[in-house]
Parts: C-alpha cells; sequence; structure tokens
C-alpha cells in the first residue's frame, strides 16, 4: 500500500491541490460577502470561477514541475516556486476578470483565494515533509551513525548541515556546534545548537561521544586556527577541515572539500605576502628554465613561475617520470603557454650548451641538486659530481649565454657543513659569489630549511610509518628542524630573486625551529592515533652527518634586511674565480679517482676546499 501511494503521490498531491482551490474560492467570497449562504448569482461565479482556477493554477502548478518534486527533499527554493506559480496563476484570474470573458469573481475575491491557496498548498507539503522526515528517521539504524561536532557557525557550516541532513542523515548525527562569538552560543542553525567556544570542545566531545570534528571557519588567523586545531587533536577525534577558499564550496560539493588536517595546519604560520609586480615584469613574456623542475622544489618553482605568464617555460631534469608528470599538469592548467620538458643532466656540460644554445634563457633556476644527507654520506662522491660539477657547469652556462639572473636554490644545511651533501652546497654558493665577479649574469643564491612534504623529509616517512602500524622513527628526542611549506618557500624564492642584484645569499625567516620529535607526536594524533599506544616512537640514533640542530648563517657572516621582513641577506664572502678554479681542480682528481670507499680522504680534500665543514664526532 505504501509502495503504491509512493508510486502515484502526484496524482493525490494532485486532488489536494483541486480540494484547496475549490475551498479557498468559496471561503473567499464568504469573507467578501460576509455570510455563510451565497446567492445564486453568487454561486454561479464562484463556480465559473473554480473550474477557470483548477485549470489554471493546475496549468501553471505543472508548467514548473511541482508535481515532480519529493516532498521530503523540499527547501525554501522549492516552497518560493510554489508562491510565485500562485502569483502568476492568480495574475491570470485577475486579467479574466477585468476582460470579463467570463463572468466570475471580482479582483478582492481572486487576491484572498490566491493567499489562502498558497498559503494552504505549501503548510500540507511541510507538514507532509516533517511526517515522513521523521519517520524515515524512525527506520534509520542510528547506532551506526557517528557523532559529530561542528566548529564554525557561518555560511559554510549552514551549507554542511544541509547537506548532512538531506543525502547523509544516516551516517552523521551533528551533536551541536562551537563558536569563539560569545554572543551566539546557545542560540541554532537549522535546530542545531550552538554549545560553546573553542575551550568547550575537550569537554562536549567527551559528553557527547564525538567521533569526527568539522572545522569549517574560513575566515580566521592562521595562529587561532592552529589554536583551535591543537585542542581538537587532544580530543583523539578526527578532524576534517574545509581549506579557506570559498571557491570550493561553490565549485563543487562541500563534502568533497573537506580535507584531514594536515602538519601544516599546525604551524601557524602568517600567508606569504608578495610584490607581485616586480616578479611578474622579470618573468613575463621571457624564456624561464628550472633545473630539477620535476622534483619538489623544481616542481612548485615551475607552478608559480608560469603564472607570471613566461613567453616559454623550460623543465629540465634527469628522472623522465617526475618531468612527466609536471608537464602534463602545466600542459593542463595554461594550454597557451610554450613549455618544454627535456630529459638531461647537470653533469653533462654538452648537453646543458644544446639546451641554452636552443632556447637562451632569460631566467636560471637552478634547484638540480642531490639533497639526502645520509646517502651523500654513502656515496660522497656523486654529491660532488652532481652538486659541485652540476651547478658549476649550468653556472658556466648562465655567463655563456647571456643569463640574465641566475637563482640557486641552496640549503641551511651548508651553513658550518657536518656533511658532505651541506659542503657541496657551500661550495655552490662560493662558485656562485666568485662568478657573479666576473660576469654580467647576476648570481644568487637562496638558502632555507627543511620544506613539509617535499622527497625525502620527514612527514611522508611519518605518514608511512604510521599508515604501516609503526613505529615511527625519530633520530634524537631533541633534534630541531626549521620547516616551511614548498608553496611559501617558492614564493619567498621568486621574491628574493626580484631583489637580487648578484651576489647575495638570501636568507629566508623559516620561523621557529620544529622538535622533529613533536612533530610525529602531531602526526599519530592527526591521525586520530594515541602516541606510545596505538603507534610507538622508537630513537634510533643520530645518523652519520645529522646535527641536533640547523643553523642558516655562518657566524662570520652578516645579516641585512630587505624590503621583505621575511627575507634577509648574508654579507658575501671574499672569493674570486682563480680560487674556485683551484679548489674544483683539487675535487676533480678525487672523483676521477672514482675510490667512494676511501671517505677519510674525502672528507679531508672537502674540509681543504671549504673550511667551515667539520665531520661531527659520534659522541656528538
Amino acid at each position: 500500500m505504501i509502495k503504491f501511494v509512493q508510486k502515484h503521490r502526484n496524482v493525490y498531491l494532485r486532488i489536494f491541490d483541486v480540494i484547496i482551490i475549490v475551498a479557498s474560492y468559496y471561503l473567499a467570497e464568504v469573507i467578501i460577502g460576509d455570510r455563510l449562504l451565497l446567492t445564486p448569482e453568487m454561486n454561479r461565479k464562484v463556480i465559473n470561477s473554480i473550474i477557470l482556477a483548477v485549470i489554471v493554477y493546475e496549468a501553471i502548478l505543472h508548467i514548473f514541475k511541482t508535481y515532480k518534486n519529493i516532498t521530503r527533499y523540499e527547501n525554501g527554493n522549492d516552497y518560493l516556486i510554489y508562491v510565485l506559480a500562485c502569483l502568476i496563476s492568480c495574475t491570470i484570474m485577475v486579467f479574466f476578470n477585468i476582460l470579463n470573458i467570463i463572468d466570475t469573481v471580482d479582483e478582492r475575491t481572486n487576491l484572498i483565494a490566491s493567499l489562502i491557496i498558497v498559503t494552504t498548498i505549501i503548510g500540507y507539503r511541510v507538514f507532509l515533509r516533517m511526517i515522513l522526515t521523521d519517520a524515515h528517521r524512525g527506520r534509520e539504524d542510528n547506532s551506526n551513525k557517528r557523532n559529530v561536532l561542528i566548529i564554525g557557525a557561518g555560511e559554510a557550516t549552514k551549507i554542511l548541515i544541509h547537506t548532512i541532513k538531506n543525502s547523509m542523515n544516516d551516517a552523521y548525527n551533528i551533536v551541536g556546534l562551537i563558536d569563539d562569538n560569545t554572543n551566539k552560543v546557545n542560540y541554532a542553525i537549522s535546530g542545531n545548537k550552538i554549545l560553546g567556544t573553542r575551550y568547550d570542545i575537550p569537554r562536549i566531545c567527551k559528553e557527547k561521544n564525538v567521533e569526527i570534528i568539522f572545522f569549517t571557519i574560513s575566515n580566521i588567523s592562521n595562529e587561532d586556527r592552529k589554536a583551535i586545531l591543537e585542542i581538537c587533536q587532544e580530543t583523539g577525534c578526527r578532524v576534517r577541515i574545509l581549506p579557506g577558499t570559498k571557491e570550493l564550496i561553490k565549485n563543487k560539493p562541500i563534502m568533497q572539500s573537506f580535507r584531514n588536517v594536515q602538519i601544516e595546519d599546525l604551524l601557524g604560520r602568517d600567508p606569504i605576502k608578495l610584490d607581485n609586480k616586480n616578479i611578474k615584469k622579470l618573468i613575463e613574456n621571457k624564456v624561464v628554465l628550472v633545473t630539477g623542475g620535476g622534483g619538489s622544489i623544481g616542481s612548485e618553482l615551475c607552478r608559480q613561475i608560469i603564472k607570471f605568464k613566461p613567453s616559454k617555460l623550460v623543465i629540465v631534469d634527469i628522472y623522465e617520470n617526475n618531468l612527466y608528470d609536471i608537464e602534463q599538469e602545466l600542459k593542463f592548467n595554461y594550454p597557451k603557454i610554450e613549455i618544454d620538458a627535456i630529459v638531461a643532466s647537470v653533469r653533462d656540460k654538452n648537453r646543458l650548451n644544446e639546451i641554452f644554445e636552443e632556447f637562451r634563457p632569460y631566467l636560471v633556476f637552478h634547484a638540480a641538486a642531490h639533497k639526502h644527507v645520509p646517502l651523500m654520506e654513502t656515496s660522497p662522491l656523486e654529491a660532488i659530481k652532481n652538486n659541485v660539477f652540476g651547478t658549476y657547469n649550468v653556472v658556466n652556462c648562465a655567463d655563456e649565454y647571456k643569463v640574465k639572473r641566475f637563482i640557486l636554490i641552496s640549503t641551511d644545511k651548508a651553513v658550518n657543513p657536518t656533511n658532505i651533501m651541506g659542503a657541496t652546497k657551500r661550495l655552490c654558493e662560493l662558485i656562485i659569489q666568485a662568478k657573479n665577479k666576473v660576469s654580467e649574469t647576476q648570481y644568487a643564491a637562496v638558502r632555507f630549511g627543511n620544506v613539509l612534504g617535499s622527497n625525502g623529509s620527514v612527514v611522508p616517512l611519518f605518514k608511512k610509518q604510521i599508515a604501516n602500524g609503526g613505529p615511527v622513527t625519530v633520530t634524537h628526542k631533541d633534534i630541531t628542524r626549521f620547516f616551511m611549506t614548498i608553496p611559501e618557500a617558492v614564493s619567498l624564492v621568486l621574491q628574493a630573486m626580484s631583489y637580487a642584484e648578484g651576489g647575495e645569499i638570501f636568507v629566508l625567516d623559516m620561523g621557529e625551529p620544529v622538535k622533529i620529535y613533536d612533530m610525529a607526536v602531531k602526526l599519530i594524533k592527526l591521525s586520530g592515533l594515541e602516541p606510545g599506544v596505538d603507534i610507538q616512537i622508537k630513537i634510533t640514533g643520530l645518523r652519520p652527518g645529522e646535527k641536533l640542530y640547523e643553523e642558516l648563517l655562518m657566524s662570520e657572516e652578516g645579516l641585512t634586511e630587505t624590503k621583505h621582513d621575511k627575507i634577509h641577506v648574508a654579507k658575501p664572502c671574499d672569493i674570486n674565480m682563480t680560487k674556485i678554479k683551484e679548489k674544483l681542480t683539487v675535487l676533480r682528481k678525487l672523483v676521477d679517482t672514482n675510490d667512494n670507499e676511501n671517505k677519510d680522504e674525502i672528507k679531508k680534500v672537502i674540509h681543504e676546499v671549504v673550511p667551515t665543514y667539520r665531520e661531527l664526532k659520534k659522541e656528538e
């Protein structure tokens, strides 16, 4: 019987609507005439009006497809359509009365009847919706629902509540909302009460057995976002966050816009403000070349450079898979900009000459390098070949082919290096400073610390270890590192590039150092697990060449400010190309021996060419 009624519900709705139209016109005439019994003349007019009204109202309601609606899912927009349909129908009825084609009731009766019709039609549909919704809820298995707490009481929260109630009500049970505006507390949005502020989150999660927290606030400072997320983290609930971009809500369903909280959200760093005008002036309609363009830093450089509309972007990398990925991504997003992806090694001087000869780049960003500290300790000659001589090759090509500006991507590990990788990067800095003195090309380096999510960084490693059930390995409980997001670091690289006049080593403000152990704890908690209970943290001991902390500035270097508060300039060292060539001759002999096993000799030579390098003893 229920299925039969559901199948033919539009027939029943039409019957109800016709009864309402008939009753409304009789009632309207009774109200106007102030009597229950109508005269034969009035009866005739009312009957004529009813016949015409049934035809008009039903036709308009049909045209607006109101009988195609599923009553349980109707909302405010649907009810507005009912109002519009009745308004149009009333206008038509008044029009017939004015033309006097058919002897019908007057305008006042039509207006009153229309008000009764629209009120009654919407009213009984709302009533049916409430009954059907309650009946549906009564059939639901509430035991499978997950209790949800929503942080925020704005437009995104309203959309989220509507989505859950209309299409995901069998999966989620909203226990309430949180908002820091105390004036909103105890008020409700769509029937969901605002239970308190951020400080009430732990209590509410415990009392209401909350499993998932949806964070919907977009207009919030990074510092406040970090503080609230850290409170959420302590509850043990899974946290889903809506990125602070309104377009995401507009362009796709809101539930698809939510993502898991990432470690970047807990850094609390303010957004980078750039002088895009100067950056654009240097890049727009110019040929730009990026080495190591398939890597984590290099690919982000390409993503940000292409936004400034270069005439051509040349991406060079030895690893074809990453190179192919970034090429396809950029061609899809920027089909009008010419992109050339070239498989080549910076070690191959002849190949580099061919590339520079063909494309004649205006700007060069040199990101190609071996960066993994322990692996380079094992294979030090590879670090020298790739980092030192690879950089030397690109530097010389930039000079020979009159590149306007050359930017080296350096690292904090180049400061008082204790490992081969850091020492080779320090030598790269010396190379570009020396070359800058004898070349028309402006050479500069940008030095920064670890970037979150880059290839070889701890965050992807920790995530894999957590996914595998642990343990999460940390080399030392007190080890600290400077961290920055990849987009943030690359944005500052582009800004530093616009400031370069030649010979500078730009040092990025990385904020406060972060304990790796604390980061491991946060990542475990972000996964909804408990450190030491669900996932163990294992201390493995410092690896070869690894410091407890990193420095961004050498002790003998001064530091001056730039126009940007997060970019500083280190005092250039006094070195010339003659000294550099002497150092490279020594290293070339070392490489020619091809003896990676004689690490003591290699380290001795490295110390000769990079005096600030010192090998860490095991007790350190």
